[in-house]
């Protein structure tokens, strides 16, 4: 790897081999290829180990000298390697580096979706998730509590954008998932067609409170979570099999949609049979 090191100085910021990690939008990264699959960039030597575990080509590394050492630079095999202090990375790249290290990364072609339903118990759909934040925290809660899957709709944040994979600790290169329905309109007959119970996390008057009943125990599951603002569209709510609440108390109407998805998927998966992931 030494021959393909190059040491970053401020007089190089312009090279165009940096391109990728200063000038191109993640927007431009996602379709540089296409038709073929693009190309991301993960931050955080313990992104990009989860990116390689899942199949994931690194085309080539942003990282501070004193990273160099670690294993899974090792693992990106004979790429080309930038080294620079942090400062000069950061000013490359416009923020501080997590970790220290960000890659450029290849993009796989997504499962379809019956691929992705066919082993799935528990199945967890967001629709219009705007925030990629949002995104990877959901992602990681759903890795944590045992969903086998996710689908999402086409106007939510991308999951292999820089910050909603880094904030999903890497969860979002190892469960499966796709995107699903149109925009802000799930497409539930495919899940019940498919064989599963499908609830709204929304705030409707008959909604059952989750701790209070649970008559989908031991059914498959597919939770379906709405935009940050606005919830739900209401023709999914009407297509779902029952909609379910989170008690609040001292006023508060609602948690955040990252939050109510890690208490949700806590009692919601109990008793759940789980697909391959078990």
């Amino acid at each position: 790897m030494a021959e393909r090191r190059m040491r970053i100085a401020a007089e190089d910021l312009k090279r165009p081999e940096l391109a990728p990690f200063s000038e191109s939008s993640e927007v431009q990264l996602r379709r540089c290829n296409e038709p073929a699959p693009g190309c991301f960039i993960a931050e955080s030597l313990r992104v990009i180990g989860r990116a390689l575990d899942a199949g994931y080509e690194a085309l080539s590394l942003l990282i501070e000298e004193r990273h160099l050492g670690e294993e899974t630079v090792k693992r990106c095999g004979d790429i080309p390697v930038y080294v620079g202090e942090a400062e000069v990375l950061s000013t490359l790249a416009g923020y501080k580096l997590t970790g220290g290290a960000l890659c450029l990364m290849r993009r796989k072609a997504l499962p379809e979706l019956s691929g992705v339903l066919e082993h799935a118990g528990r199945v967890v759909v967001l629709e219009g998730i705007s925030n990629p934040t949002n995104v990877g925290a959901i992602f990681r809660s759903a890795a944590a509590l045992g969903a086998d899957a996710l689908l999402l709709t086409p106007d939510c944040s991308d999951p292999l954008y820089r910050r909603a994979a880094r904030v999903s600790m890497g969860t979002v290169m190892s469960l499966p998932w796709c995107y699903f329905g149109k925009n802000r309109l799930s497409d539930v007959a495919v899940l019940h067609k498919a064989g599963f119970t499908v609830l709204a996390m929304a705030l409707q008057e008959d909604a059952v409170r989750l701790g209070e009943s649970a008559p989908w125990k031991g059914r498959r599951l597919a939770v379906i979570l709405g935009n940050e603002n606005d919830g739900l569209s209401p023709e999914t709510v009407r297509e779902c099999d029952a909609s379910v609440l989170i008690p609040m108390m001292n006023g508060v109407d609602s948690l955040n949609v990252a939050a109510a998805s890690a208490v949700a998927f806590w009692e919601l998966f109990k008793g759940v049979p789980g697909g391959s992931r078990g």
